[in-house]
């Protein structure tokens, strides 16, 4: 169970704080309710059953496991898919899973396709830019709140990280 405020991942909302457990009727039947506020975007408030065992929500990482995370990144193996609907349909179930692990694989695969199509002086497709963009929303949220700096940060630091690796 998840208690007030605590950070969430919920679903592809991305990161929410629980900022409240009420009580609140559906259908007549008083139930406990989980009150989220999506942390990067205003005006949203989401309201989930205590007791539904199939929301997609689950508690952000650690910063350990962010940093551990983030020092994988080198060696996460990409598989680029030709097929395009394959490739999309895989994609879109990596990233609701609502893994980190899997939002990386994504980043990362489409990332290299990205740089090798402009050396021949090709784009990605738009599904292919929709799913990274998604992917990276996810997992830049999650990496902020673990390591304490905004999501427009965490790029410079997983470069800069990785690198000093080297």
């Amino acid at each position: 169970m998840f208690r007030v405020d605590d950070y969430v991942v919920y679903g592809l909302t991305g990161v929410c704080k629980i900022t409240d457990i009420e009580m609140d009727k559906i259908d007549d039947e008083e139930s406990e309710f989980y009150v989220l506020n999506p942390v990067f975007s205003d005006n949203m408030t989401i309201k989930i059953p205590v007791n539904n065992a199939t929301a997609r929500m689950r508690k952000t990482i650690t910063k350990e496991e962010a940093l551990s995370l983030i020092d994988m990144i080198p060696e996460q193996e990409t598989v680029w898919l030709k097929d395009n609907r394959e490739r999309s349909e895989k994609f879109k179930a990596a990233l609701k899973t609502g893994k980190s692990e899997e939002w990386v694989k994504i980043i990362k695969t489409i990332y290299e396709e990205k740089k090798e199509m402009a050396t021949i002086g090709k784009k990605l497709s738009k599904s292919d830019e929709d799913i990274f963009k998604t992917a990276e929303k996810q997992l830049h949220e999650e990496l902020a709140i673990a390591l304490g700096i905004s999501p427009d940060e965490v790029s410079d630091y997983i470069f800069q990280r990785i690198s000093n690796d080297k």
